[in-house]
């Protein structure tokens, strides 16, 4: 009779680790007829259980909590005039001011019939095509000035650059009036020309802003140019211009933001012509006037909400496609090249 065999028991290595500060045991079995399983950490006798590391909790700190809060709290802060644009104008008429932030009667027909109650596509026609021109014009102009302060060394550039900087400190109102007659002597009022026209001689912020951005270009790549027979135009064009394209953005951005929200110079030079001619401040402030109960209207502000919210969304288009370079052209220690 033969002898029964007994299968080879389980053999169990047990190792010493620490874990987290507490000592654990680490359990391998091992078989003869399989593979041997994953190792399992045991908890040494008395100790705490051993918690693993996928799944220990990140403790928040107060600071935080409050940075958190107060972020939270600025953005709610920052949209709540655009959610309330946004809700008045889904209201009707009498209820406009309540100042609720979800409408009691939805009216999106303010949405259809306020293009029948104002030239709204006229206006932001006017206003785009106004404000491209603008901003053109003063980068142009002012990258123009700004690589001659930038490249030329020429006995009183310190002195012309301070002048230049200088007109930064004129208010406004100084200048209204004197503008005010040179374009009248001209013969263009009521007319888009006086917009636009001063950009023609560049803006003492955007030199300075260029000129800067300019200096920090290496001067070798200019004297290389020269060398193999570049004009200072050819430069200018072939140089100095593609590699400061995040500066020039920065500079249409912010023309083209200051000539769309350009109240005072439409209403002096504009508010004599049609009103198919006006820009879209000009319009709105027109619709608030006309709308208004004290000049016989009937209180149909929320029109006036409509046209409001319609006029950001291209600022908003522009500034989010922009982003990149707009970021990128305020940080002006980036260079190429």
């Amino acid at each position: 009779m033969s002898e029964r065999t007994e299968p080879a028991p389980m053999r169990r290595v047990a190792s010493g680790a620490v874990v987290g500060g507490t000592t654990a045991t680490t359990a391998t079995g091992v078989s003869t007829g399989g593979t041997a399983p994953s190792p399992v950490l045991v908890a040494a006798p008395g100790a705490a259980p051993v918690e693993p590391a996928g799944r220990r909790r990140r403790r928040v700190r107060p600071c935080t909590v409050l940075l958190w809060v107060l972020l939270l709290g600025f953005t709610a802060l920052f949209l709540y005039p655009l959610v309330w644009l946004l809700a008045a104008s889904l209201k009707p008429r009498g209820e406009v001011f309540d100042n609720r932030l979800i409408p009691q009667t939805f009216t999106p027909e303010n949405y259809v019939q306020v293009w029948q109650q104002l030239p709204l596509l006229s206006w932001l026609g006017n206003s785009v095509l106004i404000a491209v021109i603008a901003a053109g014009l003063v980068t142009i102009s002012s990258a123009v000035v700004a690589f001659g302060f930038a490249y030329f060394r020429f006995p009183g550039r310190n002195l012309l650059f301070g002048l230049v900087l200088a007109t930064m400190m004129l208010p406004g109102a100084v200048t209204m009036v004197p503008q005010y007659l040179i374009w009248k002597n001209l013969g263009v009022l009521g007319t888009w020309i006086p917009l636009f026209g001063m950009n023609l001689f560049g803006s003492a912020f955007y030199i300075f802003l260029q000129r800067q951005f300019f200096l920090g270009l290496p001067r070798d790549l200019f004297e290389a140019a020269r060398i193999d027979g570049a004009s200072y135009v050819g430069m200018f064009r072939r140089i100095a211009l593609p590699l400061s394209v995040p500066s020039l953005i920065i500079i249409f951005i912010f023309e083209f933001q200051a000539s769309w929200n350009n109240l005072q110079a439409a209403l002096i030079y504009l508010n004599a012509g049609s009103e198919e001619g006006y820009t879209v401040p000009l319009g709105i402030a027109r619709a608030m006037t006309m709308f208004s109960p004290t000049n016989g209207g009937h209180g149909d502000y929320q029109y006036v909400m409509v046209a409001a919210l319609v006029v950001t969304i291209p600022m908003l288009l522009l500034f989010s496609f922009a982003q990149r370079y707009f970021i990128e052209g305020v940080a002006t220690q980036g260079r190429k090249g």
